[in-house]
């Protein structure tokens, strides 16, 4: 339709027979799309509540929603689509790969999905290797066959909270279901296959339709079942533009289509537990590693006071790599913090690699020569002496994953040592070419930062060596705890998913600290998340935290910090709140990004009704007001 001097596309979703506008104002639609079939109104509905919810326009969730190339003005992408669906191979016989034989807990699992009636939020809590993904599958195959027998054609969705674990699923998927049509949205897509792909899932051609987030806005006019796995993962919550939660619009659409929603996890949310413990979801339960013999693996705390450690690495780390080397199995050792240090530093005038732009340091990239900022992108040569004093002996402090590959190398130069973080992943498809050379055994020591921490089956995987994980303990954030207590039972999950008898050595995990005594890595070693679960849970009841309240933060960005907090302190008081906590202004953590000065205020109710009708009533007035300050809204924030 025509709009000021553009012509642009827009999404109706209502007619009406009367209007205020005077005629002479109102323009004629130049074309609708008749290609394809209307969007059902269960979709619009999901839109709707999101944009209710995150309190932002329909507009700014329905569209985004929608492939790029389903958003222009020329008709050729669809088109093209629809002629790769009416040429698409149909569905035919096949010989799937076997189904494995499932233990007895993972068997009630699937039973107790398939005979689920009507909305049923399930919690399938298992430990790392316990066949969580079997269950899916073999729940999927049920759901479907019963769907085929009734000729209602039931569509599937499967989340995972990052792209690079959608192949391996994937090909598991397609292996499983040979006759089924199977289609993938994420956001490493080109815009044509994004498109060819929804639209499969929006003609219900598509029967499992596999995805990151953004998935869970895509239309599936059949939706039977839905799964998301690895549900603690903060992935699932969009960090920029619309800050949805992934999880919990599917949660939400499960409810509104009355269907069943599993959520799987071996380190569930403290809220997703919390549902499970009031019986608001239904838990089941997984608690044995799924291949018959392989075993939790043992782990081992090491006190780095005791061991002090070269190159970041201690003696028994090193002998433990030692001996797996020797048996020919595989060594994982997590550091989630990529480049090669964190900073440079001058010991004679104390001058530090801080970012011009941002409240953060410049990080060392060895192999490229930079210095590079992880916020801002900001890059420099590195500098041959002291930016301040001259001083030519400038040393780097801390350790990134670049020089532990350096430091490893040196200790076992013969050793086959690959690196797996967002610097040698940077081309499409090498992240997936990395971990096939990991499963195909061309890879004897890996390094990873989170990329390798979940999801992935590494078979010949017998020691995983955890560096580093100290910093966590003294965040600021309240939900630190809980995400490095996630982060290391996953990491360690990667080790021992072999039968005992198989291994060369019984399977190990070290965790390299200086501070031993910590009740958080006694959990670890105990393998005890359930204890743990519920001392976090206590404490963020006491202390009248999420989730036992609720909050939404508002955020404010300009060129100079008062600025910003001028504005937070106007919109404090520019209606009223009983009822409501409204937290003093603040600069964020993060002060400074990209020269751009941030700022936050915290608003907390115990209701969350109480809440949604305040910030409606508050985003009103905030959106009435004249600012130059930029701000947005995030409710249900992840990270304050």
């Amino acid at each position: 339709m025509p709009f000021g001097r553009r012509e642009v596309v827009g999404l109706i979703i209502s007619v009406l027979e009367n209007t205020d506008v005077p005629v002479a104002k109102l323009k004629d639609v130049l074309a609708v799309r008749t290609q394809i079939p209307p969007l059902e109104e269960s979709w619009l509905a999901l839109c709707q509540f999101a944009a209710d919810y995150y309190q932002r326009p329909l507009g700014e969730v329905a569209l985004p929603g929608l492939p790029k190339n389903l958003r222009t003005a020329k008709t050729t992408a669809i088109d093209r689509a629809l002629k790769k669906l009416e040429k698409a191979a149909p569905a035919h016989d096949a010989t799937p790969t076997a189904r494995p034989t499932l233990n007895t807990a993972q068997q009630q699992a699937v039973d107790s999905i398939v005979a689920a009636k009507g909305y049923t939020p399930i919690l399938l809590y298992g430990v790392t290797g316990s066949g969580k993904t079997e269950v899916y599958l073999q729940a999927a195959a049920q759901t479907l066959a019963s769907s085929d027998a009734e000729d209602h054609g039931a569509q599937i969705l499967i989340l995972v909270p990052e792209i690079n674990l959608t192949p391996q699923l994937e090909e598991n998927v397609r292996a499983r279901f040979p006759g089924v049509s199977v289609a993938t949205l994420h956001s490493g897509l080109a815009e044509g296959e994004r498109l060819a792909h929804w639209m499969a899932a929006h003609t219900g051609r598509a029967r499992i339709v596999l995805g990151t987030r953004l998935a869970i806005l895509a239309s599936l006019p059949n939706l039977k079942l839905i799964v998301i796995d690895e549900e603690h993962d903060p992935s699932y919550k969009q960090q920029e533009g619309l800050r949805y939660s992934a999880r919990d619009l599917a949660v939400w659409r499960a409810h509104q289509l009355n269907i069943p929603i599993v959520l799987g996890s071996a380190t569930p949310s403290l809220e997703t537990w919390q549902h499970a413990q009031s019986s608001r979801y239904r838990m089941l339960e997984l608690r044995t590693r799924a291949v018959p013999d392989a075993v939790l693996p043992k782990v081992r705390v090491i006190d780095m006071e005791r061991d002090k450690p070269t190159e970041g690495l201690t003696f028994n780390l090193i002998t433990a790599v030692k001996a797996r080397l020797e048996k020919g199995e595989q060594s994982l050792l997590f550091l989630n913090r990529r480049g090669y240090a964190p900073v440079i530093a001058c010991d004679a005038c104390g001058w530090v690699s801080n970012c011009s732009r941002c409240t953060a340091f410049m990080v060392l990239h060895k192999l490229d020569r930079r210095l590079r900022c992880h916020h801002c992108g900001l890059e420099h040569a590195i500098p041959k002496g002291c930016p301040t004093c001259g001083n030519v002996d400038i040393q780097p402090l801390g350790r990134g994953t670049q020089r532990v590959e350096e430091g490893l190398q040196q200790h076992f130069p013969g050793a086959r040592i690959l690196r797996i973080d967002a610097d040698s992943t940077r081309r499409k498809g090498s992240a997936q070419a990395a971990f096939d050379s990991v499963h195909r055994g061309e890879v004897d020591i890996l390094i990873g930062t989170q990329m390798v921490a979940k999801g992935h089956d590494f078979r010949n995987l017998t020691l995983v060596g955890i560096l580093n994980p100290d910093t966590a303990l003294f965040s600021h954030d309240y939900r630190a705890s809980e995400r490095l207590f996630a982060q290391l039972m996953q990491v360690a999950g990667r080790a021992g998913r072999i039968a005992q008898k198989e291994a060369g050595n019984p399977s190990e995990v070290l965790i390299q600290t200086r501070y031993p005594q910590h009740p958080l890595y006694a959990a670890v070693v105990a393998h005890d998340y359930d204890r743990y679960a519920m001392s976090l849970l206590s404490e963020r009841q006491q202390a009248a935290l999420p989730p036992f309240l609720y909050q939404a933060l508002l955020r404010a960005e300009a060129p100079e910090l008062q600025t910003a907090l001028d504005f937070l302190h106007t919109a404090s008081s520019c209606i009223e709140h009983p009822g409501i906590t409204m937290n003093d202004p603040i600069p964020m953590t993060m002060t400074r990004v990209a020269n751009i000065d941030r700022a936050q205020l915290l608003v907390e109710s115990t209701s969350r009704p109480a809440l949604q009708a305040f910030l409606k009533s508050w985003m009103a007035a905030l959106r009435a007001s004249k600012t130059r300050v930029r701000w947005s809204l995030e409710v249900d924030p992840l990270d304050i």
